[in-house]
């Protein structure tokens, strides 16, 4: 503020500086008012003008350079080590004991008699002795309560306006000749020979001859060649043709816009509770055990406490006794309450207000240019070269010899033997004659002549009513028996396991940045300016005194 009010009053003299300079150099309008007053001859006075050099000073402002400092909080990493725990899931086994219902099912047999119509044929018999595993169900029987919409019929009666076509018969004959055939039955008789097989049972014997082949095992030996692929490693080199992008590094320059926060620090308050332990008396009761020491006589069996040593025995003796007393008294105590207290704290709140700013940053762009090279990779080639072997294996032969056996079997044979017989059968033979005829036939034509009438119609309607009936349901049943079965079941027990890792905390850290502020200076300067004079010259008369030159300054 003080220098803001500086320029306005250097302004101020510089410019009273500057008239009055301008009164001096314009000595020659000065000079002329007071030729004017002395001029004898005014008509006839010229006037001489020149040019005359005049200093003039000016303020201007100037741009000046100057260094200034701020402070910036730059933040620094710093690292620091913290102790954290972390649960780690662990499984642990246990075992839980639960009933399974494990289905016990009973197999039975059960014979069953059965009859098969079958042809007679050569009949073999053998027993199949044969287990069937089947459930066993129980039959149980249970009542389902169950809804069944049982329909209640209701009769109503409704019109019906109907059109009905009433006939009107007609009654018409005609003549209608017609063949009729007549059946006549003849009666008359057959005989049918057929013939029955009549089965005769045999019983035969026979023997069969049936081979059976015996295993008889032989050691032999044989040799095997066979064909061993042995490796041979063989070096040899490929060229191989691999690109790589060599990095070409270009130095850029662009304008960065970041914004500093520049920390504003404001004073608040803000109300602390803290506790206050504050002493309290109270006076309370205790008992309290005290007691006198009393001498008193003693009998030897009886035990005394503290006894003075006796040097004889006898039967009675003197002892101390120790005869305790309570008695209350009153104590004063003292205890401290805890009393909960507000106080205001001033604390400092740093308010960090962001300022935008923009700096040149220099920074290298990598531009990754292709180059074809070679190398040369050695690698190994694995051939492999056969070689020709000889094995010696030694293998048994199963031979089957075989060797002959005999067997009875008794069977039965079923031989049909053929047996004419004959049988009478009476049959009628219908043989139809065909006899003419003729009858006279009334019919009756009906024309329908349409005639509208009312009929009442009796209809049953069907409302549902639901009723409650109990049926007798069959139904199958399995029965499950206990077991008690072990699993082991697993669960997860998280278990602390502490570890040290390192966090890095953010600093501010004070830091005075120098910085170049470019102001205004206010600078007389001075500047040669020509102006142009203009002086009377006198033709008349003489030249007085006044306009001497040396006085008006008119001349040079």
């Amino acid at each position: 503020m003080k220098r803001l009010l500086g320029v306005p009053l250097l302004t101020a003299v510089l410019v009273a500086v500057a008239v009055s300079t301008a009164d001096a150099c314009y000595c020659g309008v000065a000079r002329y008012r007071l030729w004017k007053r002395v001029c004898c001859c005014p008509t006839e006075c010229q006037l001489q003008c020149y040019t005359v050099i005049k200093t003039c000073k000016e303020v201007v402002y100037q741009p000046r350079q100057f260094t200034c400092y701020k402070t910036v909080y730059e933040r620094v990493a710093v690292p620091k080590t913290i102790t954290c725990v972390k649960y780690v899931p662990e499984t642990h086994y246990r075992e839980r004991v639960y009933t399974v219902m494990k289905p016990v099912w009973e197999t039975r047999t059960k014979e069953i008699c059965y009859t098969v119509c079958k042809p007679v044929w050569e009949t073999r018999t053998k027993e199949i002795c044969y287990t069937v595993c089947k459930p066993v169900w129980e039959t149980r029987t249970k009542e389902i309560h169950y809804t069944v919409c049982k329909p209640v019929w209701e009769t109503r009666t409704k019109e019906i306006c109907y059109t009905v076509c009433k006939p009107v018969w007609e009654t018409r004959t005609k003549e209608i000749h017609y063949t009729v055939c007549k059946p006549v039955w003849e009666t008359r008789t057959k005989e049918i020979c057929y013939t029955v097989c009549k089965p005769v049972w045999e019983t035969r014997t026979k023997e069969i001859h049936y081979t059976v082949c015996k295993p008889v095992w032989e050691t032999r030996t044989k040799e095997i060649c066979y064909t061993v692929c042995k490796p041979v490693w063989e070096t040899r080199e490929k060229v191989c043709r691999y690109t790589v992008c060599k990095p070409v590094w270009e130095t850029r320059t662009k304008e960065i816009c970041y914004t500093v926060c520049k920390p504003v620090y404001e004073t608040r308050e803000r109300e602390v509770c803290y506790t206050v332990c504050k002493p309290v008396k109270y006076t309370k009761t205790i008992k309290v055990c005290s007691g006198h020491w009393e001498t008193r006589d003693v009998a030897c069996c009886e035990p005394a406490k503290t006894c003075e040593p006796v040097k004889t025995c006898a039967p009675v003796r003197q002892c101390r006794v120790w005869v305790p007393h309570i008695e209350e008294r009153q104590v004063e105590c003292t205890k401290w309450v805890t009393e909960t207290c507000v106080k205001k704290v001033p604390y400092t709140v740093c308010r960090m207000v962001p300022e935008q700013r923009v700096k040149t940053c220099t920074y290298q762009v990598c531009k990754m240019v292709k180059e074809v090279c070679e190398k040369r990779i050695p690698y190994t080639v694995c051939r492999m070269v056969p070689e020709q072997r000889v094995k010696t294996c030694t293998y048994q032969v199963c031979r089957m010899v075989p060797e002959q056996r005999v067997k009875t079997c008794t069977y039965q044979v079923c031989r049909m033997v053929p047996e004419q017989r004959v049988k009478t059968c009476t049959y009628q033979v219908c043989r139809m004659v065909p006899e003419q005829r003729v009858k006279t036939c009334t019919y009756q034509v009906c024309r329908m002549v349409p005639e509208q009438r009312v009929k009442t119609c009796t209809y049953q309607v069907c409302r549902m009513v639901p009723e409650q009936r109990v049926k007798t349901c069959t139904y199958q049943v399995c029965k499950m028996v206990p077991v008690q079965c072990v699993k082991r079941v697993p669960y997860t027990v998280c278990k602390p396991v502490c570890y040290t890792k390192t966090v890095t905390c953010c600093k501010l850290v004070p830091k005075q940045v120098a910085y170049t502020v470019t102001r205004c200076v206010p600078v007389v300067v001075c500047r040669q300016v020509p102006v142009k004079v203009c002086c009377p010259v006198p033709t008349c008369c003489e030249a007085p005194k006044a306009c001497a030159p040396s006085a008006c300054g008119c001349g040079g």
